[in-house]
């Protein structure tokens, strides 16, 4: 009898497949995915167009605040983006700064060490309300500007991300104050206390309406900022100089934006943009809610995820596109708390030790996480400067990949050993465990941190996942520092320069330990240096020499371990015109327009719609 079960069971066995086989059947079925997307990068060339129909898309939690100060979470600043715009904006295919709300000029005075940057506002731009008189309109002025980066960004108590990058290293080790000043209605001038090399880059903010922000800091003071523009507050009385305004929010249900007839954008024809009359944001509890209103038709564009995309293309009959944009330029990273503040001193005993993160990060199975989570679409993230960087080097790697045996060797190396249990004990017999948070509503980072959990159990460390509410995560990370592990992201480094508020080791975001008033480590001195003098740096040759060490330095000592880039998918009806996408420029709906006539998109105006 034993022997039949056992025939049969051979018998039903299915043929073992090796390693590389496996992989050569995920290499396949991830091309054959791929040949069934569409392909349409940019630079764009749009089509004129005309304005009319409703676009519907979604949020998974309703917006936070209307203000730009505590927009925080995703899709508050869906919300929140379409009410302003920046002064100047970066061309990614050119890989330069072009202007936006301002055209802008650069003096430089070597002899002095000294630079300018002048700003020209454009003389069409108005806060405007919805439908409201043109008489009413106000201008946007230097005002703006001056109120925004001196008595906003500029407020030390409010430690918004923009303040750190206000300030440059002198020569002597002492903190020298870019200053603003207004010349006249509508020009200001940025003076420099020393040579910059990406001047506009430290220059360039969005504005925001000073007649709303300036009377509420008068009469509250600087917490009163914050405050401004609540959720509570009506929305038709909401000034926007962006191309939307808000006419409706119904909490749970839906946020709608109409189109502002006074921004300052245009198209070739010089029809003023964008082309769509309405957004309909429809508040679901959750992205597959997102995506099953897609998929019946009641939503017009789609974030595709990897596990999505075979389903969508398993439709027959299809009215919608499906856009590939190539592996996302960001990725999110796991990074462990090195503040003294508010956590476990013998976890911080073991997070300060460069050896233990080097350990972490050869036990986050990178390529089981892009084949799990990823259905294989997603390349494992193995550098830290992002391809469009001008100092991106292929041959700067991560060092410490997915090897279980080096992170043993690793945390032996700094008295980590195994207990009888199998389980893994510091020099003072701690077991090592600790606690991964990260935001609830990420559900591809709750089985990323799944899967690196299950990873370290199998060498005898214990993580626990703990998913908490986003604006909990934040302010455990700028405020409380109470935290261990956490899974989060941050935007893509398109420039050496950029975030000033968390490589260096006095900024706000700075996530591993925040706001030191020294250095807390050698390595953490030696980026600052790196970071301060790759910004004065204008030789190329030496600025390569500079942001090299620095990626090596952050690809070593590893504050943050990355985890992939997902290929990012977009889906849109075709009804809609002058789709372009890729990962450099996303998609600007902007220029999408109707085929057919304007009601073609239908309004679905009705608030349970």
């Amino acid at each position: 009898m034993v022997s039949l079960v056992v025939g049969l069971a051979g018998c039903s066995r299915e043929p073992e497949v090796s390693r590389e086989e496996a992989q050569l059947l995920r290499e396949q079925r991830r091309s054959t995915l791929l040949q069934q997307t569409s392909y349409r990068p940019g630079p764009p060339e749009y089509r004129p167009g005309q304005p009319g129909g409703t676009f519907v898309a979604t949020l998974t939690s309703d917006p936070k605040s209307f203000n730009d100060l505590t927009a925080r979470d995703g899709d508050t600043r869906a919300i929140v983006n379409h009410l302003s715009d920046y002064l100047a904006d970066y061309d990614v295919y050119r890989r330069e700064f072009i202007p936006r709300m301002a055209s802008f000029s650069v003096e430089v005075d070597h002899d002095q060490d000294k630079l300018r940057v002048f700003y020209t506002l454009r003389d069409d731009l108005y806060w405007t309300t919805p439908d409201s008189d043109p008489e009413t309109w106000i201008p946007v002025t230097a005002d703006d500007i001056v109120f925004w980066y001196d008595q906003v960004e500029g407020n030390p108590s409010l430690r918004l991300p923009g303040y750190p990058g206000q300030f440059v290293e002198m020569p002597d080790g002492s903190s020298a104050r870019v200053t603003v000043e207004k010349i006249d209605t509508r020009r200001v001038v940025f003076t420099f206390p020393r040579i910059v090399a990406n001047p506009i880059l430290s220059t360039n903010m969005r504005v925001w309406p000073r007649h709303i922000f300036e009377p509420a800091k008068a009469e509250g003071g600087s917490e009163a900022l914050l405050d401004v523009l609540s959720v509570d507050t009506d929305v038709t009385t909401i000034p926007s100089v962006g191309p939307y305004h808000i006419v409706e929010y119904t909490p749970g249900v839906r946020t709608v934006m109409k189109r502002n007839p006074a921004y300052w954008r245009r198209d070739e024809a010089g029809q003023r943009l964008p082309y769509i009359e309405r957004l309909i944001y429809r508040i679901v509890p959750d992205e597959n809610t997102a995506y099953l209103l897609f998929r019946e038709g009641t939503k017009d564009s789609h974030s595709v995820r990897p596990e999505q995309l075979d389903e969508l293309l398993r439709i027959g009959t299809r009215d919608f596109s499906i856009y590939r944009g190539g592996a996302s330029l960001g990725a999110s990273f796991f990074t462990f708390n090195q503040n003294p503040a508010n956590i476990n001193p013998q976890r911080h005993r073991w997070f300060m030790q460069r050896e233990f993160r080097q350990a972490m990060s050869s036990l986050l199975n990178r390529p089981r996480i892009a084949r799990q989570v990823y259905r294989s679409l997603a390349s494992p993230a193995y550098h830290f400067f992002a391809p469009p960087n001008p100092f991106f080097d292929e041959d700067i790697r991560l060092e410490y990949t997915y090897d279980p045996e080096r992170a043993l060797e690793l945390l032996a190396g700094i008295g980590i050993t195994p207990g009888e249990d199998g389980l893994l004990y510091d020099d003072r017999g701690n077991h090592i465990e600790f606690t991964i948070s990260l935001g609830a509503e990420n559900t591809a980072g709750i089985d990323m941190a799944n899967i690196f959990a299950d990873e370290l159990e199998n060498v005898g460390i214990t993580a626990r996942v703990r998913p908490i509410d986003f604006q909990n995560l934040v302010e455990r990370l700028t405020s409380t520092f109470d935290w261990e592990v956490v899974l989060v992201a941050l935007g893509v480094n398109y420039w050496p320069e950029s975030g000033s508020n968390v490589w260096q080791s006095s900024g706000n975001f700075h996530l591993w330990h925040p706001l030191q008033e020294s250095p807390a480590t050698e390595w953490e001195a030696r980026v600052d240096y790196l970071y301060n003098e790759g910004r004065f740096t204008l030789d190329q040759e030496r600025r390569k020499e500079i942001y090299d060490e620095f990626q090596r330095i952050i690809l070593t000592e590893l504050p943050l371990l990355y985890t992939v880039h997902p290929f990012s998918f977009f889906a849109i009806r075709d009804r809609w015109q002058n789709v372009f996408f890729d990962t450099l420029g996303g998609s600007d709906s902007m220029y999408y327009f109707l085929q057919g006539p304007p009601s073609a998109g239908g309004d679905m105006g009705s608030p349970n719609s």
